[in-house]
């Protein structure tokens, strides 16, 4: 779809999102089809890493409203039935947040400009996020008299605390890239002519490790939020044993014994 550019290069499925005209603001196509990419490169050998990236002058500024609000002839929004708020959060922006969580894949975002509403949250899900100086998150919620959506309550508090998260969400204020890599949100933050550069670089490294062993490493993390110790460590059992069955992990043991460099293939 000509808004959503798709291409592979050196083990790296770069998404980009193509609407500048609109600031990237996401529709429900747009959407959809980002959450089967997302699905389909776990699946997908020859993926090893996914990129989130756009055109124009803003990675996201939020859902395009436009195209999904359901408005009546007066502008009033249109009564919607019980549960369907609900059942929309669940197929829509629950669902993209939780494939990029989900992805098997290490997922890095490169961030310029603004990432609002459910931009920002896609930078809140990312693994790693390399942002360009000048850019910022926007909790934009509250200046629309919104409460959140897409996860944004439940990832914030895990990244920097409640008080914090709470100050982001309900003040809405801008945060620039350099607060936000102060509070460990951001990866790296670069002059914006070496954005590109930098972000392939990154997407390079992961791609040349070990695949299976990050994509378990990922699901061990992310599940650590809400586990007890008891899980954590069954399931940090059952990863290693999975693992410990892949090439990749039969290699690195041969190349550390070898006094050698690994090299891995992602299998």
């Amino acid at each position: 779809m000509a808004d959503l550019e798709v291409r592979r290069e050196g083990g790296a499925l770069w998404l980009t999102l193509n609407r500048p005209e609109v600031g990237n603001a996401l529709t429900p196509d747009q959407r959809d089809s980002l959450i089967a990419l997302l699905e389909e490169a776990s699946g997908d050998a020859d993926v090893r890493v996914v990129v989130l990236a756009a055109e124009g002058k803003h990675l996201c500024t939020g859902a395009d409203l436009s195209a999904s609000s359901g408005r009546s002839d007066d502008g009033a929004a249109a009564p919607i039935g019980p549960g369907g708020v609900a059942r929309m959060l669940r197929t829509g922006s629950q669902r993209l947040v939780a494939a990029v969580l989900d992805c098997e894949k290490p997922v890095v975002v490169e961030l310029h400009g603004a990432a609002a509403g459910i931009g920002a949250h896609l930078v809140l899900a990312a693994d790693f996020v390399v942002a360009a100086e000048g850019s910022r998150l926007i909790e934009v919620f509250a200046r629309r008299g919104l409460v959140p959506d897409g996860g944004g309550a439940y990832l914030l508090p895990r990244a920097v605390g409640v008080t914090v998260a709470k100050r982001l969400l309900m003040l809405a204020e801008d945060l620039s890239a350099d607060d936000a890599l102060a509070l460990g949100l951001l990866h790296e933050v670069v002059p914006a002519a070496d954005l590109r550069k930098t972000t392939e670089a990154l997407a390079g490294r992961l791609a040349a490790a070990p695949t299976r062993a990050l994509a378990l490493t990922k699901w061990l993390v992310n599940r650590s939020l809400d586990s007890t110790r008891e899980q954590a460590f069954a399931d940090e059992a059952m990863a290693q044993d999975q693992n410990m069955a892949t090439a990749d992990a039969q290699e690195g043991l041969a190349a550390f014994g070898s006094r050698r460099d690994p090299e891995f293939t992602g299998r």
